[in-house]
């Protein structure tokens, strides 16, 4: 059974951090690109950083670089979103997503965490 399962959200006051985690399980975790996505009340879902299955390459959304990093630890399973200097328009609900490409294509995705800023 598939699962990813995130942390770590919750309220906090503008310029604060936050650290999200995402438990996976279920998958071979390593072959994956993890992502972090999000969506605010009345707004599209939108991509907020990947990271490649090796761990190589990351890449961000215009508007959280240089304040957000994505990182993974394979022995963990585990990836994890650093989200600093956080500024009200970040609050939205972030999901954890993991995809991979073989003769199948193979998406799952975490129930989502909320990330309120505000004071």
């Amino acid at each position: 059974q598939v699962q990813l399962v995130e942390s770590g959200g919750g309220l906090v006051q503008p310029g604060g951090s936050l650290r999200l985690s995402c438990a996976a399980s279920g998958f071979t975790f390593s072959m994956y690109v993890m992502r972090w996505y999000r969506q605010a009340p009345g707004k599209e879902r939108e991509l907020v950083a990947s990271i490649t299955s090796g761990g190589g390459s990351t890449n961000y959304a215009n508007s959280v670089k240089g304040r957000f990093t994505i990182s993974r630890d394979d022995a963990k399973n585990t990836v994890y979103l650093q989200m600093n200097s956080l500024k009200p328009e970040d609050t939205a609900v972030y999901s954890c997503n993991a995809l991979h490409f073989a003769y199948t294509r193979r998406e799952y995705w975490g129930q989502g965490i909320q990330v309120t800023v505000s004071s």
